[in-house]
């Protein structure tokens, strides 16, 4: 049976990354559900990951057009692992306080899983006090924290903020699916 992932992608400019994450997955036979904040479908649009995933996207918590079913608790008792890529500073602060006020941090409360994190944002952002104590929090529940890399920021600057290579993320999805075998 093929391992299901669940890929949370935050609404950060490295949101078009994802759609690499969902394809080098898919290439390795993992089944990948998509799910965004609103703010990432202004990045990337929902159609785009169904036509890589074959899957619908979900992005909107009451959005029950589809069928009845209680979707960021279906989707998180139906994932083998939740990954966050993009996680902006905004779904980590979420995360780390338990907020669940859209799709994504609602499923990430109710995800019994494992899941990895890989943070992309402004050097500035991920180096505030704030995101490194919620980084740190994540890291003693346990949760793998992908990155972030080196590289040419959206502002200009190049910086410790960049999302991961996609071989990396993908590499640390595998290697904990295959520990939680």
């Amino acid at each position: 049976m093929a391992k299901r992932v669940l890929l949370a992608v935050s609404g950060g400019i490295a949101a078009y990354k994802a759609c690499d994450i969902v394809s080098a997955l898919k290439k390795r036979d993992v089944e990948v559900q998509v799910m965004m904040t609103e703010n990432a479908t202004k990045f990337v649009t929902p159609l785009t990951f169904e036509a890589l995933s074959g899957r619908m996207v979900y992005a909107d918590t009451f959005d029950y057009s589809f069928d009845a079913s209680i979707k960021h608790i279906s989707l998180a008792q139906e994932a083998d692992l939740l990954c966050v890529a993009p996680a902006t500073a905004n779904i980590i602060a979420k995360m780390a306080c338990g907020i669940a006020d859209d799709m994504v941090s609602s499923t990430f409360l109710a995800a019994t899983c494992p899941t990895v994190v890989c943070p992309a944002m402004n050097t500035h952002m991920y180096e505030n006090a704030a995101t490194q104590a919620n980084v740190r929090t994540l890291e003693q529940r346990g949760i793998g924290i992908v990155g972030p890399g080196v590289g040419k920021l959206a502002c200009g600057d190049v910086a410790r903020g960049t999302l991961s290579p996609v071989e990396e993320i993908v590499d640390a999805v595998m290697c904990r699916l295959q520990s939680e075998a």
